[in-house]
């Protein structure tokens, strides 16, 4: 019988993607840009948000789970990372090619990495599958590094009611993010935001309360540690300085993203204007 650690260096195959100037824009609304945010919102003056790589790849652990490595209604998104090797450009079509990387054993769970990479960036999912662990593999890295004192800077992050509608409009259609009863079955009072919009909606109010551009964004990493849901307004908390922050959301009484790190770097990173 196959156990979760024999899925650990799976090719996941590969896919052509393709969007334009639209579809980026409509992801950076979604996201939370301004309509005086014209570098995101105004295609003569486009900049893609980095973390639209993110909707252009989220095929790969879909793929994960239709192959049967984990079961996909009670496996959770445990973090993300991305880095980028060159600014998306304004419209294009990428190659992407997808594999499974570690597969950790933590006792009750598995872990999943699925490494998704093409010429642009590259990203890793973390899949935390329950009932799948006991296989006799290596635990994995501990949890990252907490910043420990009083934060920097603070702010606030004011999602929209709607968010979750519009954001599913960029890829993810899962029900649980629009359908009172889908929500219920995990738990949830109502639907809940996507992580991947809560943590690009992060990094977007990240670059503005510390005076830098999104778009220079050339290295994320964070975990997912509690729900969210539209229209909530967690605080921001923020460590360091120069582009290279650790950053955690704050909802209520609950660190809805932990472990966070982002790095910006505008003299690496300028517009591409490549198809």
């Amino acid at each position: 019988m196959k156990t979760a650690g024999d899925w650990r260096g799976v090719d996941l195959g590969a896919r052509t993607v393709s969007y334009d100037e639209r579809d980026a824009i409509l992801y950076a609304i979604a996201v939370g840009a301004t309509a005086t945010e014209l570098d995101l919102v105004f295609e003569e003056r486009l900049r893609v948000l980095p973390t639209f790589a993110l909707t252009l790849a989220q095929w790969a652990p879909d793929e994960l789970g239709k192959r049967g490595g984990f079961d996909i209604s009670t496996t959770l998104h445990g973090s993300q990372e991305l880095r980028m090797f060159e600014p998306l450009p304004r419209h294009g079509e990428l190659t992407l090619t997808a594999s499974v990387g570690d597969v950790w054993d933590k006792g009750g769970a598995a872990v999943f990495e699925v490494k998704v990479q093409c010429r642009y960036f590259q990203a890793t999912w973390s899949l935390f599958a329950p009932g799948s662990g006991n296989f006799g593999g290596d635990r994995g890295p501990s949890r990252p590094h907490v910043p420990t004192g009083a934060p920097e800077i603070c702010g606030v992050l004011s999602t929209a009611s709607n968010q979750a509608v519009l954001y599913r409009l960029t890829g993810d259609r899962h029900h649980i993010h629009i359908d009172p009863d889908s929500a219920a079955l995990i738990g949830q009072p109502r639907p809940i935001m996507h992580g991947l919009c809560t943590l690009a909606a992060s990094t977007v109010q990240l670059a503005r309360l510390t005076g830098v551009h999104p778009a220079d964004l050339v290295s994320l990493d964070a975990r997912f540690t509690a729900a969210m849901h539209p229209g909530d307004t967690p605080r921001v908390d923020v460590w360091g300085k120069e582009g290279d922050l650790s950053f955690q959301l704050v909802n209520g009484d609950k660190v809805a993203i932990s472990g966070g790190r982002a790095r910006f770097d505008h003299c690496s990173m300028t517009p591409s204007r490549r198809p």
